[in-house]
Parts: structure tokens; sequence; C-alpha cells
């Protein structure tokens, strides 16, 4: 297996997660908060969807010379949320995650389908002499491409995994 099919096929498991968790469920039942007053922070169906689209558009585009596909792809008109666009959603309180509401799954599926064939054509293009590469230096110690790839791969995964948790407080099968 090349190095980019490795990291494409770690990305693409959590892309198949969201589909098992997105699967058969209403807008209402993908709209809400399972436990909003026990557990404020186990998040909706359309917050952890948008979030893992969302994070991986938005650290993949820059590192692949692109535009994002929240605007590209016009998925910013599509969602039309209450909230700013320069929103750091990773640091959203329960308030500002429960404004992520969609009309419509395919809303959903649309930017996960965008985000995850914009980084796996990104991926395409990396080889292993290019995994020492310096991305970002604000932070201590810099963070180079392999680091931030593992993150936004991990990052993938614990939010599918917790969107098919989601899935199941709400009392759905699977």
């Amino acid at each position: 297996m090349a190095f980019s099919d490795f990291l494409i096929d770690g990305l693409s498991r959590s892309r198949e997660r969201f589909d098992r968790a997105l699967s058969g469920v209403t807008v209402k039942q993908a709209n809400t908060q399972p436990t909003p007053k026990k557990a404020p922070r186990v998040d909706s169906l359309s917050w952890l969807a948008w979030h893992t689209a969302r994070e991986i558009d938005f650290q993949i585009a820059p590192l692949a010379g692109v535009e994002p596909v929240w605007i590209t792809g016009r998925h910013k008109e599509r969602f039309a949320l209450d909230l700013p666009d320069d929103t750091e959603d990773w640091r959203h309180t329960p308030e500002q995650a429960a404004k992520v509401v969609v009309g419509d799954i395919s809303v959903l599926t649309a930017y996960l389908d965008d985000a995850y064939a914009m980084a796996a054509g990104y991926l395409r293009t990396v080889g292993e002499d290019d995994v020492d590469a310096v991305v970002d230096d604000s932070w201590d110690p810099p963070v180079t491409l392999a680091a931030r790839l593992v993150s936004i791969v991990d990052d993938a995964a614990q939010h599918s995994g917790q969107a098919v948790y989601t899935r199941r407080l709400l009392g759905l099968p699977g």
C-alpha cells in the first residue's frame, strides 16, 4: 500500500462511520442534542458531521493551496448558520453547537462528501518525504505535516465514533 493510500484509508473509515450514523435518521433526530441537561457536550449528529467536515476542510485546504469547499462548494449558503463564518467550532459552547441545524440530511452528507474528496485529492499528492515539513510554526514545537495529518484523521475518527454514540442515545439502532 502506498503511503498516500494508507492516509486515505484511515480517513475514509470515519466517512463510512458517518454514513452509518446518519442512515435513516430524521432531520429532527439529526438536529437533536440527545442529553442536553445531563451531558450538554454530547452534540447533535448535525454538529458532529458539520464540525468534522469543517475541520478536514479548513485544515487540508491551506495545505493543498485551495479555498475551502465551505466556500467553493456553496456549503456556507446551504447551511445558512446563525454563527459567524470564522467561528472556532472546536470551542463552541453547547448553545453555539445547538445552532448547527439543517433542514435536510443531504446538506450534511454533501459537505462531508466534498470535504473528504478534497482531502483525498490532496493526500494522493503527499509522499513520505513530505511529512517532516513544518506546516505551522505558531505552536511549540512547530507542527509538521505528519502531525497535522494524524491530528485530522484522529479528530475525524473521534467525532464519527461520537456520532454513532449519539445515534444510540437517540434510541436508534446501530
